[in-house]
Protein backbone atom coordinates (compact mmCIF):
# COMPACT_ATOMS: atom_id res chain seq x y z
CA UNK A 1 0.00 0.00 0.00
CA UNK A 2 2.81 2.71 1.22
CA UNK A 3 6.26 2.96 2.69
CA UNK A 4 7.77 6.06 4.55
CA UNK A 5 9.79 8.73 1.90
CA UNK A 6 10.78 10.86 4.36
CA UNK A 7 10.36 11.79 8.03
CA UNK A 8 10.54 15.20 9.94
CA UNK A 9 9.32 17.06 12.86
CA UNK A 10 9.45 20.14 14.72
CA UNK A 11 9.51 21.56 18.22
CA UNK A 12 9.06 24.88 19.96
CA UNK A 13 12.13 26.97 21.06
CA UNK A 14 11.18 27.43 24.52
CA UNK A 15 12.30 24.25 27.11
CA UNK A 16 11.15 24.08 30.37
CA UNK A 17 12.33 21.32 32.98
CA UNK A 18 10.89 20.21 36.00
CA UNK A 19 12.74 22.11 38.10
CA UNK A 20 11.83 24.76 36.41
CA UNK A 21 7.99 23.84 36.62
CA UNK A 22 8.45 23.29 40.43
CA UNK A 23 9.04 26.87 40.88
CA UNK A 24 5.53 27.51 40.76
CA UNK A 25 3.93 23.85 41.39
CA UNK A 26 4.07 21.79 44.27
CA UNK A 27 6.20 19.35 42.61
CA UNK A 28 9.55 18.18 42.06
CA UNK A 29 11.94 17.16 39.39
CA UNK A 30 11.92 13.98 41.74
CA UNK A 31 8.48 13.60 41.94
CA UNK A 32 7.97 13.89 38.05
CA UNK A 33 10.85 12.23 36.60
CA UNK A 34 10.54 8.54 38.82
CA UNK A 35 6.80 8.74 37.85
CA UNK A 36 6.84 9.50 34.50
CA UNK A 37 10.06 9.23 32.91
CA UNK A 38 9.55 13.08 31.92
CA UNK A 39 12.71 15.75 32.56
CA UNK A 40 11.80 18.45 30.47
CA UNK A 41 9.42 19.75 27.30
CA UNK A 42 9.21 21.68 24.69
CA UNK A 43 6.29 24.33 24.90
CA UNK A 44 5.00 27.06 22.57
CA UNK A 45 5.69 30.90 23.35
CA UNK A 46 5.23 32.59 20.41
CA UNK A 47 4.73 30.00 17.76
CA UNK A 48 1.44 28.58 16.53
CA UNK A 49 0.25 25.12 15.86
CA UNK A 50 0.47 25.92 12.35
CA UNK A 51 3.91 27.33 12.41
CA UNK A 52 5.27 23.73 14.00
CA UNK A 53 3.23 21.75 11.50
CA UNK A 54 4.74 23.71 8.05
CA UNK A 55 7.94 23.13 9.09
CA UNK A 56 7.61 19.74 9.65
CA UNK A 57 5.89 19.47 6.40
CA UNK A 58 8.53 21.85 4.55
CA UNK A 59 11.20 19.45 6.01
CA UNK A 60 9.15 15.80 5.07
CA UNK A 61 8.79 17.29 1.11
CA UNK A 62 12.66 18.61 1.26
CA UNK A 63 13.90 15.05 2.35
CA UNK A 64 12.01 13.20 0.30
CA UNK A 65 12.75 15.31 -3.38
CA UNK A 66 9.62 16.55 -3.50
CA UNK A 67 7.69 19.48 -4.57
CA UNK A 68 4.16 20.44 -2.46
CA UNK A 69 2.02 20.59 -5.89
CA UNK A 70 2.88 16.47 -6.13
CA UNK A 71 1.07 15.83 -2.99
CA UNK A 72 -2.12 13.98 -4.01
CA UNK A 73 -3.36 14.31 -0.43
CA UNK A 74 -2.70 15.98 2.89
CA UNK A 75 -3.87 14.27 6.62
CA UNK A 76 -3.43 16.43 9.50
CA UNK A 77 -3.93 14.98 13.59
CA UNK A 78 -4.55 16.94 15.83
CA UNK A 79 -6.96 17.44 18.82
CA UNK A 80 -7.52 21.49 17.95
CA UNK A 81 -6.05 23.44 15.45
CA UNK A 82 -5.60 27.07 15.25
CA UNK A 83 -9.02 27.67 14.25
CA UNK A 84 -12.14 25.41 14.31
CA UNK A 85 -12.97 25.90 10.83
CA UNK A 86 -11.16 25.79 8.39
CA UNK A 87 -9.06 22.53 8.99
CA UNK A 88 -5.68 22.50 10.10
CA UNK A 89 -4.75 20.33 6.97
CA UNK A 90 -6.06 23.39 5.01
CA UNK A 91 -4.15 26.15 6.49
CA UNK A 92 -0.95 23.72 5.97
CA UNK A 93 -1.74 22.95 2.15
CA UNK A 94 -1.83 26.97 1.68
CA UNK A 95 1.11 27.79 3.83
CA UNK A 96 3.05 24.93 1.85
CA UNK A 97 1.48 25.79 -1.26
CA UNK A 98 0.51 22.77 -2.69
CA UNK A 99 -3.33 21.85 -3.93
CA UNK A 100 -4.43 18.49 -3.02
CA UNK A 101 -7.36 17.45 -1.05
CA UNK A 102 -6.90 18.07 2.74
CA UNK A 103 -8.13 17.12 6.11
CA UNK A 104 -7.94 16.66 9.46
CA UNK A 105 -8.44 13.43 11.61
CA UNK A 106 -9.83 13.52 15.51
CA UNK A 107 -8.06 10.59 17.35
CA UNK A 108 -6.16 12.47 20.35
CA UNK A 109 -3.04 10.35 20.87
CA UNK A 110 -3.86 7.91 18.51
CA UNK A 111 -4.31 10.57 15.54
CA UNK A 112 -0.91 9.74 13.80
CA UNK A 113 -1.94 5.86 13.40
CA UNK A 114 -5.57 6.94 12.22
CA UNK A 115 -3.83 8.89 9.44
CA UNK A 116 -2.00 6.19 8.43
CA UNK A 117 -4.74 4.07 7.99
CA UNK A 118 -6.98 6.52 6.23
CA UNK A 119 -3.83 7.17 4.00
CA UNK A 120 -3.94 3.22 3.31
CA UNK A 121 -7.00 3.28 2.10
CA UNK A 122 -6.38 5.99 -0.74
CA UNK A 123 -3.03 4.01 -1.80
CA UNK A 124 -5.06 0.42 -1.65
CA UNK A 125 -8.00 2.57 -4.38
CA UNK A 126 -4.78 3.88 -6.46
CA UNK A 127 -6.12 7.50 -5.76
CA UNK A 128 -2.66 8.88 -5.04
CA UNK A 129 1.16 8.98 -5.19
CA UNK A 130 2.63 11.21 -2.85
CA UNK A 131 0.48 11.72 1.04
CA UNK A 132 1.52 14.25 3.62
CA UNK A 133 0.90 12.89 6.95
CA UNK A 134 0.67 15.45 9.52
CA UNK A 135 0.48 15.10 13.55
CA UNK A 136 0.90 18.22 16.00
CA UNK A 137 -0.26 19.44 19.41
CA UNK A 138 -0.05 22.34 21.67
CA UNK A 139 -0.83 20.64 24.64
CA UNK A 140 0.83 23.59 26.71
CA UNK A 141 -2.42 25.27 25.86
CA UNK A 142 -5.24 22.85 26.62
CA UNK A 143 -3.60 21.57 30.01
CA UNK A 144 -4.88 23.56 33.61
CA UNK A 145 -1.24 25.27 34.43
CA UNK A 146 -2.48 24.56 38.41
CA UNK A 147 -3.27 21.10 37.96
CA UNK A 148 0.21 19.53 39.13
CA UNK A 149 -0.91 16.00 38.22
CA UNK A 150 -1.55 16.54 34.24
CA UNK A 151 0.15 20.06 33.08
CA UNK A 152 3.52 18.29 34.10
CA UNK A 153 2.93 15.42 31.56
CA UNK A 154 2.52 17.51 28.42
CA UNK A 155 4.85 18.85 25.59
CA UNK A 156 4.09 20.60 21.93
CA UNK A 157 5.35 19.41 18.57
CA UNK A 158 4.47 18.40 15.63
CA UNK A 159 5.55 15.15 12.88
CA UNK A 160 5.41 14.21 9.41
CA UNK A 161 5.87 11.55 7.43
CA UNK A 162 5.88 11.63 3.48
CA UNK A 163 4.17 8.08 2.32
CA UNK A 164 4.56 6.82 -1.51
CA UNK A 165 3.64 4.01 -3.27
CA UNK A 166 5.12 0.37 -1.83
CA UNK A 167 5.13 -2.68 -0.19
CA UNK A 168 6.24 -1.53 3.36
CA UNK A 169 2.90 -1.76 5.31
CA UNK A 170 2.54 -5.30 6.89
CA UNK A 171 -0.63 -4.40 8.88
CA UNK A 172 -2.87 -2.01 11.09
CA UNK A 173 -5.64 -1.87 13.15
CA UNK A 174 -7.65 0.71 15.04
CA UNK A 175 -10.21 0.12 18.06
CA UNK A 176 -12.38 2.93 19.90
CA UNK A 177 -13.96 3.03 22.97
CA UNK A 178 -16.59 5.65 23.76
CA UNK A 179 -15.33 7.00 26.96
CA UNK A 180 -15.95 10.63 28.00
CA UNK A 181 -14.52 9.94 31.89
CA UNK A 182 -11.37 8.96 31.81
CA UNK A 183 -10.06 11.46 29.59
CA UNK A 184 -11.72 15.24 27.97
CA UNK A 185 -11.25 18.61 27.14
CA UNK A 186 -14.55 20.08 27.43
CA UNK A 187 -15.33 22.83 24.33
CA UNK A 188 -14.84 26.54 25.22
CA UNK A 189 -18.94 27.89 24.99
CA UNK A 190 -20.11 30.79 22.93
CA UNK A 191 -22.12 33.65 23.95
CA UNK A 192 -25.64 32.91 22.85
CA UNK A 193 -28.61 34.33 24.83
CA UNK A 194 -30.25 31.15 24.23
CA UNK A 195 -27.68 28.48 25.18
CA UNK A 196 -28.56 27.21 28.82
CA UNK A 197 -25.58 24.61 29.17
CA UNK A 198 -23.11 24.91 32.12
CA UNK A 199 -19.80 26.44 30.97
CA UNK A 200 -16.62 24.69 31.40
CA UNK A 201 -12.69 25.36 31.26
CA UNK A 202 -11.67 24.23 28.16
CA UNK A 203 -8.77 22.25 30.59
CA UNK A 204 -7.77 19.02 30.22
CA UNK A 205 -9.57 16.63 32.64
CA UNK A 206 -8.18 12.70 33.24
CA UNK A 207 -8.01 9.87 35.35
CA UNK A 208 -4.28 8.90 35.06
CA UNK A 209 -4.71 5.73 37.43
CA UNK A 210 -7.50 4.27 34.31
CA UNK A 211 -5.51 5.58 31.68
CA UNK A 212 -2.69 3.97 33.08
CA UNK A 213 -4.14 0.77 33.31
CA UNK A 214 -5.86 1.41 29.56
CA UNK A 215 -2.70 1.69 27.89
CA UNK A 216 -0.63 -0.97 28.96
CA UNK A 217 -3.31 -3.80 28.35
CA UNK A 218 -4.30 -1.92 24.94
CA UNK A 219 -0.84 -1.70 23.64
CA UNK A 220 0.43 -5.65 24.43
CA UNK A 221 -3.48 -6.30 22.79
CA UNK A 222 -2.87 -4.56 19.78
CA UNK A 223 0.92 -5.12 19.39
CA UNK A 224 0.51 -8.52 19.42
CA UNK A 225 -2.65 -8.61 17.18
CA UNK A 226 -0.78 -6.30 14.75
CA UNK A 227 1.94 -8.84 15.00
CA UNK A 228 0.10 -11.60 14.42
CA UNK A 229 -2.05 -9.42 11.07
CA UNK A 230 1.52 -9.13 9.85
CA UNK A 231 2.74 -13.24 10.32
CA UNK A 232 5.45 -12.17 13.24
CA UNK A 233 5.81 -12.22 16.88
CA UNK A 234 6.62 -9.48 18.53
CA UNK A 235 9.86 -11.00 19.43
CA UNK A 236 10.68 -10.67 16.11
CA UNK A 237 10.73 -7.07 15.67
CA UNK A 238 13.66 -5.16 15.61
CA UNK A 239 11.87 -1.33 17.22
CA UNK A 240 8.68 -1.14 19.19
CA UNK A 241 7.94 3.03 18.48
CA UNK A 242 4.89 3.42 21.69
CA UNK A 243 2.73 6.90 22.25
CA UNK A 244 5.06 8.74 24.44
CA UNK A 245 2.97 9.10 27.26
CA UNK A 246 4.93 7.87 30.18
CA UNK A 247 8.01 5.86 30.51
CA UNK A 248 6.39 3.14 33.04
CA UNK A 249 3.64 2.42 30.55
CA UNK A 250 6.28 1.96 27.78
CA UNK A 251 8.51 -0.33 30.09
CA UNK A 252 5.30 -2.43 31.41
CA UNK A 253 3.78 -3.39 28.19
CA UNK A 254 7.74 -3.81 26.78
CA UNK A 255 8.13 -6.34 29.42
CA UNK A 256 4.64 -8.05 28.84
CA UNK A 257 5.41 -8.15 25.17
CA UNK A 258 9.40 -9.86 26.10
CA UNK A 259 10.88 -6.52 24.26
CA UNK A 260 13.83 -5.18 25.86
CA UNK A 261 13.82 -1.45 26.53
CA UNK A 262 16.81 -1.15 24.02
CA UNK A 263 14.48 -1.74 20.97
CA UNK A 264 12.09 1.12 22.05
CA UNK A 265 12.11 3.63 21.07
CA UNK A 266 11.63 6.55 23.37
CA UNK A 267 11.93 10.29 23.84
CA UNK A 268 9.65 11.15 26.57
CA UNK A 269 13.00 12.09 28.57
CA UNK A 270 12.49 15.17 26.66
CA UNK A 271 9.80 15.75 24.46
CA UNK A 272 6.96 14.77 27.48
CA UNK A 273 3.69 13.75 25.96
CA UNK A 274 3.45 15.10 22.83
CA UNK A 275 -0.30 13.66 22.03
CA UNK A 276 -0.70 12.64 18.20
CA UNK A 277 2.83 13.57 17.44
CA UNK A 278 5.23 11.77 19.32
CA UNK A 279 5.15 8.81 17.29
CA UNK A 280 6.02 10.41 14.23
CA UNK A 281 8.48 12.85 16.04
CA UNK A 282 10.34 9.56 18.14
CA UNK A 283 10.83 8.15 14.62
CA UNK A 284 12.17 11.34 12.87
CA UNK A 285 15.04 11.05 15.70
CA UNK A 286 15.69 7.94 15.70
CA UNK A 287 15.41 8.34 11.86
CA UNK A 288 17.77 11.23 11.14
CA UNK A 289 20.07 9.35 14.37
CA UNK A 290 20.80 6.65 12.13
CA UNK A 291 19.01 3.74 14.08
CA UNK A 292 16.45 2.48 11.51
CA UNK A 293 18.08 0.35 9.04
CA UNK A 294 16.74 -0.88 5.53
CA UNK A 295 14.58 -4.33 6.01
CA UNK A 296 13.77 -3.15 10.00
CA UNK A 297 10.51 -4.36 11.17
CA UNK A 298 8.48 -1.49 13.71
CA UNK A 299 5.26 -1.69 15.29
CA UNK A 300 4.07 1.31 15.98
CA UNK A 301 1.21 1.57 18.91
CA UNK A 302 -0.42 4.39 20.64
CA UNK A 303 -3.41 4.79 22.74
CA UNK A 304 -5.87 8.30 23.73
CA UNK A 305 -8.67 9.75 24.10
CA UNK A 306 -11.98 8.55 22.80
CA UNK A 307 -11.02 5.81 24.00
CA UNK A 308 -9.40 5.14 20.73
CA UNK A 309 -5.99 2.59 20.02
CA UNK A 310 -4.01 1.75 17.03
CA UNK A 311 -0.95 -0.52 15.91
CA UNK A 312 0.82 -1.69 12.99
CA UNK A 313 3.38 -3.12 11.68
CA UNK A 314 5.86 -1.27 9.32
CA UNK A 315 8.60 -2.43 7.24
CA UNK A 316 11.42 0.25 6.70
Amino acid sequence: MFRILSTASALPQCRKTNDDLSTFLDTSDEWISQRTGIRERAVCTNESLTELLSAAGRQALERAGLRADQLDLILCATIRGDYITPSQACIIQKELGASCPAMDISAACTGFMYALDVAAGYFARKKVRYVLVLAGDTMSRLVNWQDRSTCVLFGDAAGAVILGEGDALRSILLTADGNIDVLNVPHSGGNSPFDTLPQQESFLKMNGQEVYKFAVSSMCRDVKEACRQAEIEPEQLDWLVPHQANLRIIESAAHKLKIPMERCLTGIEHLGNSSAASIPVVLDQANTQGKLKKGDLLALTAFGAGLTTGAGVIEW
